[in-house]
């Protein structure tokens, strides 16, 4: 059981974004909450941006996102003024890859809930994509994202299908990219994510079979697959720190990997309602990317 309390409890100094730039070779970015919202970038963001290629650093934008290519991500981040080409983007659908690899799902018939893009991530991992149906063989379940086809419709397909699947002895695997449950659209208006529908999965699984223990495997933050794919593309001894604002995915994901982390107040986080286990706290406050005097939080 982990020892949590309130993050205000935990020695975590605030840091002014110049200061964070300068203490680090690279910079792994959040993107929702971090940089951008639904609709714009978020305060401060190209000017951070800037400010890295001013003291000569490097960054990279860890997204759970699985909705879009990096290519797509680009030409949104480019599109609100950011520029951020699409090398300096890891996404969690990227993660598809290495996982068919290990796993061996070469030619798996897979059952893709998402965008095109989603699509076209586990194609070019080696999917054989199936459409979403009740009575449809398949060997995995993709649950790239929560818009993109009839969301009602379309999961109560699914859970038929799968329970149809288990009945006769066998459950196609579970993956979701994306953990998330909730991602800030604008201000202060949320929405819900691939991660929370995974949950609504789960939770009518668990109650038909709830011996079984049936649950999604999870590649995104805060999860090892990401942050290890994050380290393959960066040279040893390369000293980064992750800036997130949700402190179960992006805070806790980083400091469990060893690298340090900056907790963002401009998204999910509020300071005065979170609860953090001490060992996987963040490392740094951080009160917004807008250079200048940090307001008290």
């Amino acid at each position: 059981m982990l020892n949590r309390v309130p993050l205000s409890q935990v020695v975590c100094p605030l840091i002014s974004p110049s200061e964070l730039i300068a203490g680090y070779d690279l910079l792994l970015l959040d993107a929702y909450g971090v940089l951008v919202h639904n609709s714009g970038a978020m305060p401060g963001a190209s000017e951070f941006l800037e400010e890295i290629a001013q003291q000569d650093k490097d960054f990279l934008v860890v997204t759970n996102d699985a909705s879009r290519l990096p290519e797509t991500c680009a030409a949104k981040f480019q599109g609100y003024g950011l520029n951020i080409p699409a090398d300096k983007v890891v996404t969690s659908g990227s993660l598809f890859a290495r996982y068919f690899q290990d796993e061996g799902l070469s030619g798996a018939r897979v059952m893709v809930l998402g965008s095109a893009d989603s699509v076209r991530y586990v194609r070019e991992a080696g999917g054989e994509v199936v459409e979403p149906s009740a009575d449809t063989a398949f060997d995995m379940l993709a649950l790239c994202d929560e818009a993109g086809y009839p969301f009602l419709k379309t999961m109560d397909l699914v859970l038929t299908n799968l329970c149809r699947h288990i009945d006769r002895g066998s459950c196609p695997k579970l993956v979701v990219p994306n953990p998330d449950v909730i991602y800030p659209i604008d201000g202060n208006a949320f929405g819900f994510t691939s991660g929370g529908a995974a949950l609504l999965l789960e939770a009518a699984l668990e109650k038909r079979y709830p011996m079984q223990k049936l649950k999604f495997t999870r590649l995104g933050k805060p999860h090892p697959p990401m942050y290890e794919e994050v380290r393959r593309r960066v040279a040893p001894g390369v000293s980064m720190v992750m800036i997130g604002d949700q402190i179960d995915t992006d805070i806790v994901g980083a400091r469990a990997a060893g690298i340090d982390a900056a907790l963002v107040d401009t998204g999910i986080a509020k300071w005065d309602q979170l609860v953090v286990d001490p060992m996987l706290a963040p490392t740094y406050r951080l009160a917004g990317l807008v250079s200048g005097p940090q307001r008290p939080v």
